[in-house]
């Protein structure tokens, strides 16, 4: 049975098809085909999110995981985040929680609030 995946490494969005001998075809890049590869075996994505700036009104600031996490550990991160809030100052790279599942992926600050 053949598996079909949309590459997501660029904006091309490439139509890539793997079949039962692992046989890849579609991709325009060699990114594209480690990025099939890889999501096979074990699919990871970076997590986006907000949190609370406390000591601003109605303000958040954008974070983001460190690096890609398991897929299967999003909704777990995501708890973590929602109970997260920062105090401004904050800057880009400001790590909010250092390694919060054990997965070695940090929570960080991704803009600037003075």
């Amino acid at each position: 049975m053949n598996r079909e995946f949309t590459c997501i490494v660029c904006p091309r969005g490439c139509h890539i098809t793997v079949d039962e001998q692992n046989n890849v075809s579609g991709n325009f890049c060699p990114r594209g085909k480690n990025y099939v590869l890889k999501e096979m075996s074990a699919p990871e994505r970076t997590l986006t999110s907000s949190i609370r700036i406390t000591n601003r009104k109605n303000c958040v600031v954008s974070v983001k995981t460190s690096k890609p996490i398991p897929k299967g550990k999003i909704f777990e991160m995501m708890e973590v985040v929602n109970s997260l809030h920062a105090e401004a100052p904050v800057h880009v790279g400001d790590v909010v929680l250092h390694n919060p599942l054990g997965i070695d992926a940090d929570i960080v600050i991704t803009k600037n609030i003075l």
